[in-house]
């Protein structure tokens, strides 16, 4: 949690220390300057999408560095043979185009996806996923990272994270004014500065928990998405075993939303975490009805 929350912390600050060059050095050096709510919103918008979508674009390359994934181009054994064609028939079925299909060491059973494109994306799966796991459950798990491309998780993750991260430049910049005017004097330099750091780390920290509360409500779909393509039976299987190593998440942040296990919280940390709670996520699939478990798929 420390590390999250020191990661978070220097992040925002990069990005105050940045808007704040951009916007009364880079600017004005072309002339412009932001004049009221329009300027302000405007300039929100653009640079907070833009971040979001940045990262999404280069979501596929990022999560092959970070994680060390290798693309399956050529199979090379029965394992990586039965990999790819799995995939392929999933993504027909979900009528998505073929995604690469890659392997990453690490030594907990996870599985993630990514991509901007949902006809060209990548899903990865562990070693330690295939040490652990039989055909049928990692059958399921391919299935459930199958179904976050066809829903196309990842863009609606990165257009949810811009509208927040717009919100918490315009909302601090306003309360930052508004503090202003209560105190009868102007807060320039360093100190406006100041107020506008912490009000971004405040916001930041709210946007976060909506965010992560959308990644939750994401994970009982996708669950769902894996059972209509893999089997109801074979879905529980693989999630039941997941706790074998449940909680321990090696992967990267940058793909760490998107794989199937996740970190375990209590309290506030439980508000951050980007999955729900392993029960939770088995009883709610129990209980889809047989017949609805195929809308979960966008497709």
């Amino acid at each position: 949690m420390f590390k999250r929350i020191t990661l978070f912390l220097i992040t925002n600050l990069a990005v105050l220390v940045l808007l704040g060059i951009i916007m009364n050095v880079v600017l004005p050096m072309f002339g412009i300057r932001l004049a009221g709510m329009g300027g302000l919103l405007v300039f929100a918008a653009i640079f907070g999408f833009g971040g979001a979508f940045i990262s999404l674009l280069m979501s596929k390359w990022s999560a092959k560095r970070f994680s060390g994934a290798q693309v399956i181009t050529e199979p090379r054994n029965d394992t990586e043979r039965w990999l790819v064609d799995t995939v392929r028939r999933q993504a027909d079925a979900a009528g998505i185009g073929m995604p690469e299909v890659a392997i990453f060491d690490a030594p907990e059973i996870n599985a993630f996806a990514t991509g901007a494109n949902r006809n060209n994306a990548l899903v990865a799966v562990s070693t330690g996923l295939l040490r652990a796991m039989d055909k049928d459950e990692a059958e399921a798990v391919l299935g459930h990272e199958v179904a976050h491309v066809a829903n196309g998780d990842m863009v609606t993750m990165a257009l949810l994270q811009g509208v927040l991260n717009t919100f918490v430049i315009v909302l601090a910049r306003l309360v930052a004014r508004a503090l202003s005017n209560y105190m009868g004097r102007d807060l320039g330099g360093l100190a406006y500065f100041a107020v506008v750091f912490v009000l971004d780390m405040i916001f930041g920290l709210f946007a976060s928990m909506i965010a992560m509360w959308f990644s939750r409500h994401r994970e009982f779909r996708a669950d769902a998405g894996g059972a209509a393509l893999a089997g109801r039976d074979k879905m529980v299987k693989a999630l039941e075993k997941l706790s074998l190593t449940y909680g321990h998440n090696t992967l990267p942040k940058q793909v760490a939303a998107f794989g199937i296990s996740g970190g375990v919280g209590h309290g506030l940390k439980k508000l951050l975490m980007s999955h729900p709670p392993l029960e939770e996520r088995i009883q709610a699939l129990r209980n889809v009805p047989q017949d609805q478990l195929r809308q979960n798929l966008a497709a």
